[in-house]
């Protein structure tokens, strides 16, 4: 059984109505990495309504967060808005600078995300936390936090192993210029928590509006009960042991709710890299990966992976293995019935077509239509050779991989195959550059043998018809009979073509280029 079914039944147990959450601090660019956590609990939603139950699935934008510093990326002008939160302090401009006409801080940096998001078939409802806050739905979990304090503190020592700090309090009001950093707590008389703050000014917030928030530890375990979650995927980070999710259980039985099923999945690395981390600046972005890497093969990235085992995420070559192992699993469904497979084949199986099933952009749409009738390393290789996307299509419909006009899907696996053979992700060994002429270098790599293959091959080809499928069969034909073995007859090929001793597939390469062209080439051995 897939992960995401598995989890599915699991929740069902709590009932018929499940809601499962994922969420994310605006602060910055986000990476790839994030969508890991996203798409693990958008597929776990999908398995919940596959299975016939009612299933939200909520991301929430912990908009209440505070500017934790000045990053990289802005001018030191943000040093004023350090502890205020995200949704109240201004977006900013392609400098870094403060640009109040720009909306706020988290909408600028959330909506390229929520983009991503959609060219990869996530569309969950959007919680803006600063609004929550606002609507006054966090009134009574603060008001309950509050008067347990002591407990709650002991339970996070306990759990986690931490000291807390002697003036924790389980609220962090907002001081007088909107900064949490430096408030003090003085006092608590219902609805209002009272405060001095870092410049010697007093005052009061309001626990029914967005006039301060809880501690983290405490702000998510308030959410799971404000929301109903059942389920929320969280990082290795904060499902370790003594982390955010183990403190947040107690938490939140403590504010009178019952906690989510507690779901731990490993991080997303760059391939020899290490994990992705905005921190660092060791990041791909959504939308940088979704330029290059068709969704459906994002998706398939992370569904074909256990939840707990690490992802190398690569756009490099292993790119080609990802796609044509996802092609393979399109043309080749896994079959068998319960009695005719062992318990690990129904597994296996199982776990396969469900990988396929999650991998759709589209909830129940056909895999085959991903793929739109070309395989990636074909479209690679004519995005290589051929300079407009018209000259493509017509090459494909010559070849009678497309019939009319090309769809959405492969309009857009075309785009994003450009991208990548443009872009400094390609792999060199797959570039491919069809030869003017062949150079006296290039002919001292051909052995005597190579000598033989081509020139009756070049005899051959002239009589042959110009597809694909005969200049394979005349490929195998004359190397039977000048006996030389399959692979030293591409490779021949290779270096009269393309100056080099590998490529992509032969019969397909010669098809889309003149014959006479071809001819030329072979006939300078």
């Amino acid at each position: 059984m897939h992960w995401a079914d598995h989890t599915a039944q699991t929740l069902q147990k709590r009932g018929d109505s499940q809601v499962i959450a994922s969420g994310i601090t605006p602060s910055g660019e986000f990476h790839v990495g994030h969508l890991r956590e996203i798409l693990t609990a958008e597929m776990i939603h999908r398995a919940c309504l596959d299975a016939g139950m009612d299933s939200r699935y909520i991301f929430i934008v912990d908009s209440m967060d505070p500017l934790r510093r000045v990053y990289d990326f802005l001018s030191p002008a943000y040093e004023q808005y350090i502890g205020h939160p995200l949704a109240y302090i201004p977006a900013p401009d392609a400098d870094g600078e403060p640009n109040p006409d720009g909306g706020n801080y988290a909408d600028h940096f959330l909506a390229p995300f929520l983009a991503a998001l959609r060219e990869i078939g996530v569309e969950p409802e959007v919680v803006m936390n600063h609004q929550t806050y606002e609507s006054g739905a966090f009134a009574d979990k603060i008001h309950s936090a509050i008067e347990q304090g002591d407990e709650i503190r002991r339970v996070i020592e306990e759990v986690s192993g931490r000291e807390v700090p002697e003036d924790w309090f389980p609220y962090n009001p907002l001081g007088s210029d909107g900064s949490i950093d430096g408030v003090s707590v003085t006092g608590y008389k219902h609805p209002n928590v009272h405060w001095v703050d870092s410049h010697g000014v007093e005052g009061s917030a309001d626990i029914r509006t967005a006039q301060g928030k809880l501690p983290w530890r405490v702000d998510w375990a308030a959410k799971w009960g404000i929301h109903g979650i059942t389920c929320e995927p969280a990082g290795k980070d904060h499902g370790a042991a003594g982390g955010s999710y183990d403190t947040g259980i107690p938490i939140c039985e403590m504010l009178g709710s019952q906690p989510p099923h507690k779901l731990v999945y490993e991080w997303i690395q760059l391939k020899g890299m290490g994990p992705m981390s905005s921190s660092t600046g060791l990041t791909v972005g959504p939308m940088d990966a979704l330029a290059l890497v068709p969704p459906e093969i994002m998706r398939y990235v992370i569904a074909r992976s256990k939840v707990g085992r690490h992802i190398d995420f690569d756009t490099g070559p292993a790119l080609f293995q990802t796609a044509d192992e996802y092609e393979r699993l399109v043309a080749e469904p896994p079959g068998g019935s319960d009695e005719e497979l062992s318990r690990r084949q129904q597994i296996a199986r199982d776990t396969q077509l469900g990988a396929l099933r999650f991998s759709q952009v589209e909830r129940g749409s056909d895999p085959a239509d991903s793929i739109a009738g070309v395989s990636f390393r074909h479209l690679a290789m004519l995005a290589q050779i051929k300079s407009s996307d018209d000259d493509v299509w017509d090459s494909l419909r010559k070849s009678g991989h497309l019939d009319g006009d090309a769809g959405d899907s492969l309009t857009g696996r075309l785009r994003r195959m450009r991208n990548w053979v443009d872009g400094p992700h390609f792999p060199d060994a797959a570039r491919v550059e069809v030869q003017t002429e062949v150079s006296e270098d290039l002919r001292a790599n051909l052995t005597d043998e190579h000598r033989q293959f081509l020139s009756a091959l070049g005899d051959s080809l002239k009589d042959c018809e110009w597809t694909e499928k005969a200049i394979g069969d005349c490929i195998r034909s004359v190397a039977a009979e000048v006996g030389i073995g399959g692979r030293e007859a591409y490779v021949a090929l290779y270096w009269m073509i393309l100056g080099k001793n590998h490529g992509p597939k032969a019969s397909s390469l010669m098809a889309e280029m003149e014959s006479g062209h071809v001819l030329s080439l072979i006939g300078e051995e």
